[in-house]
């Protein structure tokens, strides 16, 4: 019988040489994702390309005492988030309405009072931002956070879709309807300037040139309908803005005649066009800084 021999290399070969190409390759190549250390921050952040869920060490909120004017708002979601982190049913949310409403400034004070009142499991409900951008990663995070013994609030801010834009299927298939659905250590919030999540010239646009115009717009729209909590909110009026003007104040003990902190406020108001939660908080940063007070917790 003839002896076995190992195949001849073919002309040019050179295993050293490829051998260091492999090698170059594995050290460009992102390292494997490794479990995350969920107990190191109280939120997250969501990078997709790098498939990393960065720990933020502080967040930028303020106090829910501070949110006037959007009482109603503010107990429902306080109420559902509650349930949610008790391990009862509960409802994805959108927040939509008027700008500078304090609509992520609720979310993200309804995650601190209500993960600071679960008493022995304080700490346990997270809260992950997703970019507008990478919506369409939602999937992969939800497998990322499967499984995991924290309840997950994943929160994304000014939400909204273009004409051309598919990306809101991604979101669609999570909040209803995929294979896998929504994991049940999972819910979601969005604020929104649009109810439906799409502008109305959009709207108008896709039921003039459609054959049946009410298919045009009908599952874009029924991509909000799947949010079982629908909170709006509204212009505020001038009482309801000098009192978050008032409540700012106190809370900073920024010295000032109550007279005077009428009058500045209004004619702030006035300059800008608007009255809002976002436009008192401008005002109050405006004023300690005239009077040398420190903005801070």
């Amino acid at each position: 019988m003839p002896e076995s021999r190992k195949p001849a290399s073919p002309p040019g070969f050179d295993a050293d040489v490829l051998g260091r190409i492999a090698a170059a390759l594995e050290r460009l190549s992102p390292p494997a994702p490794g479990p995350l250390d969920f107990a190191a921050a109280e939120a997250f952040v969501w990078y997709p390309a790098s498939t990393r869920l960065a720990p933020v060490a502080r967040v930028n909120r303020v106090d829910m005492s501070l949110l006037k004017g959007i009482d109603r708002m503010r107990d429902i979601l306080v109420e559902n988030t509650e349930r949610f982190a008790r391990g009862l049913p509960a409802n994805n949310a959108l927040l939509w309405g008027a700008r500078g409403m304090g609509k992520s400034s609720l979310v993200k004070a309804v995650h601190a009072g209500v993960n600071a009142g679960l008493g022995a499991k304080a700490g346990t409900l997270k809260l992950i931002e997703i970019h507008r951008e990478d919506i369409e990663s939602l999937p992969e995070l939800m497998t990322r956070l499967r499984g995991t013994p924290f309840r997950f609030i994943v929160f994304c801010d000014d939400l909204s879709f273009d004409a051309e834009d598919t990306t809101y299927k991604s979101l669609k298939a999570v909040l209803e309807g995929g294979i896998e659905g929504r994991p049940d250590n999972v819910i979601l919030y969005a604020t929104s300037n649009r109810r439906h999540l799409m502008s109305r010239d959009m709207m108008e646009n896709e039921r003039s040139t459609a054959i049946n115009p009410g298919e045009a717009v009908e599952e874009k729209v029924s991509l909000s309908d799947r949010f079982g909590l629908w909170l709006g909110f509204h212009r505020c009026s001038q009482d309801e803005y000098l009192a978050m003007v008032a409540g700012y104040v106190d809370h900073f003990h920024i010295p000032v005649d109550a007279d005077a902190l009428r009058a500045d406020a209004l004619e702030w108001a006035t300059t800008r066009g608007s009255r809002s939660g976002r436009v008192a908080w401008q005002f109050v940063q405006d004023l300690a800084g005239r009077k040398g007070v420190r903005l801070s917790d």
